[in-house]
């Protein structure tokens, strides 16, 4: 019997099989490219192992077969299939540029389009509050917070399943489900479908929340992460400023302004076109996706190379029957029941039993309910406070989305260069922490924020000054995401998704649940007093966080079964 061409084998015995000993020592002289694990005990035969080994990054591809002699004297004959080497082009983290950034610009697109539905129906709120006849401000805020309460969902499913099925298959059928339901919410025709098709739409525009950092995760290496991450994590939050400007002329087509819920134009159709407008945008991503969208997942590319070995042997009988394993198999175990049990527990299991995860999901929460709110309550702002139209209030929107790009891209610049520059004194060792540097800026910036548009608004200020305001909020955000989510990304590589998923469930429950008690606190204590309780706990929460992840964020991790030690 003849182990499959560029296999590596070992062989043990009792001493009742010398004669399958020697055959498996005579293929072993036949064969030139012997690999470096094989164990011979015959002399004559070290000086080919060796120079096996030497020949070893030009082998076509890294298996590692075993076969063992049990005590009845059958034998176990087993293939373990690996990269070609460090440099095997197949391995995604070896694509070119070109190819990384692709597979970087569809997952952020994909995560762009979808934060885009979840707010761009805020201005239109009044709007179909009056054509529904919602009276209820809880229930009208719910008509666009319910999209968010989806994402606390979906992610803990889908990031399991990409685990499972690959992350390219479960992204685009995820968003395709997005797809379907965004576009029926423009055809609902009372509160209660709308709410439902909204939180369809959610769960599957959910995806890319935890699926795209684990793209990022298999495709860069952690000191090229920085700027992936960069672009990534901006657009879950550009995507929310910029659907409330197109939100808002939409609704300044329907006829109705804030507080007319009554008025003749309650009848007008045009904030259909909030969910028919993204749909159009997200049938072109969903194209561009199928074309250029390349599974990254390790586990699952290996496990298609194993496929071929198995498919190859089993059409030569001379081969005999081998078991065809992954690595990712040696290590964990891959069959269906096992990969079920596992992978869609996992994120409860990071969530409830990893200190990191509670941690960073904590804080992360917050700074996501902070997002939201302020997100919702802009269109009151600015057309009962400063009395503009829906279309020219919506425009303040850009000073959200100036705060949110400009931090982004200067953060990008210098992350990777940050964690560089730890990694060299730290002896070439790079550290999670590391990314924690540029959690100090977003602390700093978010109460600084807060505190400006609050008062701003509250006395009337020229609107410039709250949309400043505006700007330090978004360049606080962004700041803390991109931090955190690097920061777990590096922690958890290979299981990133699940890591994001749990997470994500948390800060999106803030981000549903925040929406909906800002409307009573500002009616009641007003928004230079409302928006200083929140810078206060801003400062509580933000001022601590950086210092105790750079002290203490290693200790937290050596207690972590998954994060990296």
């Amino acid at each position: 019997m003849v182990p499959p061409s560029h296999a590596n084998f070992s062989s043990s015995r009792n001493e009742p099989h010398d004669k399958l000993r020697n055959e498996l020592n005579n293929e072993a002289r036949n064969n030139a490219n012997t690999p470096t694990s094989t164990i011979v005990e015959d002399p004559e035969l070290r000086s080919e192992v060796m120079n096996a080994k030497k020949a070893k990054e030009t082998e076509k591809s890294k298996l590692e077969a075993k076969e063992v002699i049990d005590e009845d004297g059958e034998s176990e004959r087993t293939i373990v299939v690996d990269w070609d080497g460090p440099d095997d082009p197949s391995n995604p983290k070896n694509w070119t540029f070109r190819r990384k950034w692709a597979a970087t610009a569809i997952v952020s697109a994909f995560t762009f389009i979808s934060p885009v539905s979840s707010s761009m129906v805020a201005p239109a709120t009044e709007t179909i509050a009056a054509q529904f006849g919602i009276t209820n401000d809880v229930l009208i805020a719910m008509t666009t917070s319910i999209f968010v309460l989806a994402y606390a969902i979906g992610p803990l499913i889908l990031g399991p399943l990409s685990e499972i099925y690959g992350r390219s298959r479960v992204l685009q059928a995820a968003n395709l489900f997005y797809l379907v339901w965004n576009l029926v919410c423009g055809f609902a025709q009372n509160t209660t479908q709308l709410l439902v098709f909204r939180f369809l739409a959610g769960l599957g525009g959910s995806a890319p929340l935890s699926i795209g950092g684990g793209v990022l995760g298999d495709v860069w290496h952690p000191e090229e992460r920085g700027k992936a991450i960069a672009v990534y994590s901006l657009a879950p939050l550009l995507g929310p400023v910029v659907g409330p400007i197109a939100g808002a002329w939409i609704a300044d087509k329907s006829g109705i302004s804030v507080g007319d819920r009554g008025a003749l134009g309650s009848q007008s159709n045009m904030w259909r076109w909030v969910f028919w407008s993204t749909t159009i945008v997200d049938a072109a991503i969903q194209v561009a996706g199928t074309f250029w969208l390349q599974e990254t997942f390790a586990p699952i590319l290996l496990e298609r190379k194993a496929e071929k070995i198995r498919k190859e042997i089993s059409g030569d009988p001379e081969k005999g029957v081998w078991d065809v394993k992954t690595v990712y198999s040696n290590q964990e175990g891959r069959t269906m029941k096992e990969i079920f049990q596992r992978s869609l527990t996992r994120p409860f299991v990071l969530f409830f039993r990893e200190p990191i995860a509670q941690v960073i999901g904590l804080y992360m929460a917050f700074v996501y309910g902070v997002f939201y709110l302020y997100l919702t309550t802009i269109p009151t702002i600015f057309t009962q406070v400063y009395h503009e139209s829906p279309g020219i209030g919506g425009l303040n929107y850009i000073g959200l989305g100036i705060g949110l790009t400009v931090s982004s891209q200067l953060n990008a610049h210098y992350m990777d260069k940050i964690y560089v520059h730890f990694k060299n004194k730290n002896n070439g060792v790079g550290q999670p922490e590391f990314r924690v540097p540029a959690m100090i800026l977003g602390s700093f910036c978010l109460p600084v924020g807060l505190l400006i548009s609050g008062w701003a608004a509250e006395e009337r200020v020229h609107w410039v000054v709250t949309d400043l305001g505006m700007a330090f909020v978004g360049a606080g955000v962004i700041f803390t995401f991109q931090s955190m989510q690097t920061y777990i990304v590096d922690c958890f590589t290979l299981h990133a998704a699940s890591a994001l998923a749990s997470i994500s469930c948390l800060r999106s429950l803030a981000g549903f649940g925040f929406p909906l008690f800002a409307p009573a606190m500002y009616n009641a204590i007003g928004f230079g007093k409302g928006d200083t309780i929140l810078a206060a706990v801003s400062i509580a929460i933000g001022l601590p966080a950086p210092i105790i992840f750079w002290k203490y964020g290693k200790a937290i991790r050596m207690k972590s079964k998954y994060a990296k030690k």
